[in-house]
């Protein structure tokens, strides 16, 4: 049996009031502790992953070492806690009746009528205490998804009142994050919210051993009463969720609401280790006070949801506090990209990020943004398809390539500097299909790469299907583009830079999977402080 504990985490009243974040916190309260903690998101859509979703949908798709396309919150979870995820950590309806009736095809059920229970409740509880089987871990967190109520999370919450009831309430704990709206007109926080999605709870056998209150204003004692009387709680299990200037303050907010100490308490465990956040307020003082202002700009064709590059945003946050510095993003959306923008923007930024992404739209807008950055020696970092694109807009207007492009954008270009692998020709389903997780990349010596990485051999993640044609990089290399960071098994270029440029790089993986707070990403970190330095050139 397994000795880890298991905390559930849902939420009521609303969607987005950032379970995975108060999750992350008290993950990183009890890891301070000397706990081992890990996280997992169950997700009540019927995809088998994130992995076919428009950003727009749900935000950026995170992958992990292990090549899983997941939830965003995972990368909560990293960066929160610098522990990798897996496969294991994010599970969707989709897979979970995916795989219940792969089995009823194999005849595992013996001829049962598969039903929501026990089939799919035990398939989701099965998933639940996977990450317990080997007892590496002493807390395992399980983020439930959507809100109280929907139809589609019910399969999950009856899941966690069976696992409740079979773990025993010693080896479970559940915590309900609600929202406490105020009302300017009456000028009063409302509680009656929470206690509507409380009730609904208890209507699905549920009872909250903590409620997480999230609220723009502070939360009274009066009111803290009044919700541990109508919801069934102690007093000192109503904890404030105040809205902070930056996520990285909740793990502090939530130590100072004593969080941790109140889940210790109730799963009857004693720890005399005390909460030591003190590199992550370092961390978060760095964030707040910062000594240095640089302006980066971010080109993508998803920046009207800040959740699209949640990944690269909090990248360059961690980048920025290691250089003491705020980074301050500007959105631009490529496909508008003009000459008059070039020139009155564009022109102006301390640094230029091109983003990943699929398909045509925006691209040369991409381009356009790529040749400033170049010919005016501002720095600039490509992460994926912002790498492809500084391949073709050098092969443009350096190699003299006319019409140079990606096959993913015209299959009859001329020069197709960058080409589908051949291992993804063949291809038609598109999820989970790419070029997935962690692999290996050689560095080049004498590179800038080489210089920031300090070592020769890095392992970085992959989500792709196109790659730099080999049949160009001799012609590349000879002309000033070079590729310096090589997959020592398929030979795919992974990183090119231009030396001629103070700092120049684009890279086929994205670096931003692995930034957390605890180790930000030297690329992130190398490129802040070349912005810094441009800007004070200036």
């Amino acid at each position: 049996m397994s000795k880890s504990k298991f905390i559930f985490v849902t939420g009521g009243v609303s969607s987005s009031l950032g379970k995975g974040i108060i999750s992350a916190s008290l993950a990183k309260l009890l890891q301070s502790r000397g706990f081992s903690v890990t996280i997992q998101k169950f997700d009540p859509y019927i995809n088998i992953d994130p992995g076919t979703l428009n950003p727009y949908e749900h935000g950026e798709c995170y992958v992990t070492d292990d090549g899983a396309e997941t939830d965003l919150d995972l990368g909560h979870y990293e960066r929160f806690l610098n522990v990798k995820t897996s496969q294991a950590n994010n599970v969707t309806t989709g897979r979970i009746y995916q795989t219940v009736i792969e089995k009823e095809r194999k005849g595992e059920f013996l001829g049962k009528t598969v039903q929501v229970i026990p089939h799919i409740t035990n398939e989701i509880k099965r998933r639940i205490k996977l990450l317990g089987e080997d007892n590496s871990y002493d807390f395992i967190i399980t983020e439930i998804g959507g809100t109280v109520g929907d139809i589609e999370s019910l399969p999950y919450i009856e899941s966690v009142r069976q696992l409740i009831w079979e773990l025993g309430k010693t080896n479970t704990l559940l915590i309900h994050l609600t929202l406490i709206p105020y009302l300017s007109a009456a000028k009063e926080l409302k509680t009656k919210p929470t206690q509507h999605s409380v009730k609904t709870l208890m209507e699905s056998g549920l009872n909250a051993d903590i409620l997480v209150c999230r609220t723009e204003h502070e939360i009274s004692n009066d009111i803290k009463k009044k919700l541990a009387l109508f919801c069934n709680v102690d007093e000192e299990s109503v904890i404030q969720s105040i809205d902070a200037s930056t996520i990285y303050e909740v793990p502090l907010l939530m130590k100072k609401e004593r969080l941790d100490e109140v889940v210790l308490k109730k799963l009857n465990l004693k720890n005399d280790n005390h909460a030591n956040l003190d590199k992550w307020s370092d961390f978060v003082n760095k964030l707040k006070f910062p000594d240095y202002k640089v302006k980066i700009g971010l080109i993508g064709k998803y920046v009207e949801l800040q959740d699209s590059y949640k990944s690269i945003l909090e990248s360059l946050i961690h980048a920025g506090s290691e250089n003491q510095a705020k980074v301050d993003v500007v959105s631009i959306h490529s496909e508008y990209i003009n000459d008059k923008q070039i020139d009155n923007e564009i022109s102006k930024l301390d640094g230029i990020l091109v983003a990943p992404g699929f398909g045509e739209r925006g691209i040369e807008g991409k381009i356009k943004a790529i040749k400033c950055a170049r010919e005016k020696n501002i720095p600039f970092f490509g992460i994926c398809l912002g790498m492809q694109m500084a391949v073709i807009e050098y092969s443009r207007n350096v190699l003299g390539l006319i019409n140079a492009n990606s096959t993913e954008m015209d299959k009859k270009t001329p020069h197709p500097v960058i080409s589908l692998m051949e291992d993804q020709k063949e291809i038609t389903n598109k999820g989970g299909t790419m070029r997935l997780g962690s692999w290996e990349c050689k560095i080049e010596d004498k590179t800038k790469v080489h210089e920031i990485y300090n070592t020769k051999i890095v392992f970085e993640r992959h989500r792709h299907r196109w790659e730099l044609n080999d049949k160009y990089i001799n012609q590349l290399n000879e002309n000033g583009l070079k590729a310096s960071g090589i997959n020592p098994e398929t030979g795919l270029v992974e990183i090119v830079e231009l030396p001629s440029n103070d700092w120049f790089i684009g890279v086929q993986f994205h670096p931003e999977y692995k930034s957390t707070v605890e180790c930000p990403h030297p690329l992130f970190v190398s490129f802040v402080k070349a912005c810094l330095k441009y800007r004070k050139s200036k």
